[in-house]
């Protein structure tokens, strides 16, 4: 019996999507024993997935602590991995990998020239393109899977797991007489956000052009600045306050009742694609959209990125770049204005609705 250890230390959207290494292991060893250490907020989108037995929770802030890092290692060398895939190969997680004990650690190698220092194994180079609708997050991680065997056919979309109890909880109420729209009113970081001004007019669209419920969304540290959002909307009664998720589990059970997600880059949008439901992403200028647009089709799942818009702004696309325009994305994302938006989207919504 192969037993393996998943380590994503990092946000819902990565989690979700490295349990694709979990369900494709499980799929070709059923007699496996799969764990995965994950930051203890994350852990709703991986709950109940029959191929994962184990969840190692993290704290994320403890983790910079020497103390907890060397504790926690000391945990890692008892279970006696026998293989162990770091996706994420920041810091932590490599020296976790080099002092693990297991016999086969696999994970990516750095951009760094002398970054690269025995960690795993079985070192990978990131790919520099994606080569398949699954975007180039997923393919990194089935590279990662390809260096334990080989694991034809490949199952390349993540999924949510949802109980016979968690499907009959009533979630919309009264509100289940018109379809609901999950908006995504602000980004994971400010960064993904976008200008509070053009979110306002998406909702004054939506609400004008179809007869939809729009369910606001936001983690619970924004609620003071979705709030800022909901004073711009003119048409205030077709939004629903009233109903909020406080935990990832409880945003997943409620998209499962909704009918579609409009919102920032970002975990909500991967949880929507895992269930299944259609989605429209607008993604902020800083981020790679080849990387984390998944199975889109330009109409059950679609996107809009400035960098397709308006190409000239962009002299370069680099990692460092990208990481440039992530300081300050803001300029550039004034410049994807609805005029662009409210098409495509236009377009999304009378194909799914």
């Amino acid at each position: 019996m192969k037993k393996i250890l998943i380590i994503q230390n990092k946000r819902i959207g990565d989690v979700l999507i490295s349990s694709v290494i979990a369900n494709n292991f499980k799929a070709k060893y059923p007699d496996s024993e799969v764990h995965f250490l994950a930051y203890d907020f994350t852990h709703g989108v991986i709950l109940n997935n029959p191929n994962i037995d184990k969840i190692i929770s993290i704290n994320d802030k403890e983790l910079k602590k020497f103390s907890v890092l060397l504790k926690l290692i000391r945990q890692i060398q008892k279970e006696k991995y026998d293989i162990i895939f770091d996706p994420y190969s920041k810091t932590q997680s490599r020296i976790i990998c080099k002092f693990s004990g297991a016999k086969q650690t696999v994970g990516h190698k750095s951009r760094k020239k002398f970054g690269n220092l025995g960690y795993y194994t079985h070192p990978v180079e990131i790919s520099k393109e994606k080569t398949k609708i699954c975007g180039k997050a997923i393919e990194d991680r089935i590279h990662l899977l390809s260096q334990a065997g080989s694991f034809e056919p490949i199952d390349y979309e993540p999924k949510i797991f949802l109980s016979e109890d968690e499907k009959k909880e009533d979630w919309l109420g009264k509100y289940a007489n018109k379809k609901v729209i999950v908006l995504g009113v602000l980004g994971s970081t400010p960064q993904k956000s976008m200008p509070y001004e053009y979110v306002a007019e998406m909702v004054d669209f939506i609400a004008e052009k179809f007869d939809v419920n729009i369910l606001f969304n936001y983690a619970p540290h924004q609620k003071e600045e979705a709030m800022k959002i909901y004073e711009m909307c003119k048409a205030k009664e077709n939004i629903i306050l009233d109903i909020y998720a406080p935990s990832i589990r409880d945003f997943i059970k409620l998209m499962a009742q909704c009918d579609a997600l409009v919102s920032n880059e970002g975990g909500t949008v991967h949880i929507a694609k895992a269930l299944n439901k259609p989605t429209f992403t607008i993604f902020s200028p800083y981020v790679n959209k080849d990387h984390w647009a998944s199975f889109e089709d330009g109409k059950f799942h679609h996107s809009v990125h400035l960098l397709e818009m308006k190409p000239d702004l962009f002299d370069s696309f680099t990692f460092e770049e990208r990481k440039k325009i992530e300081k300050n994305p803001d300029e550039l994302y004034k410049q994807l204005t609805p005029e662009m938006i409210l098409p495509e989207l236009d377009s999304f919504l009378k194909n799914n609705l």
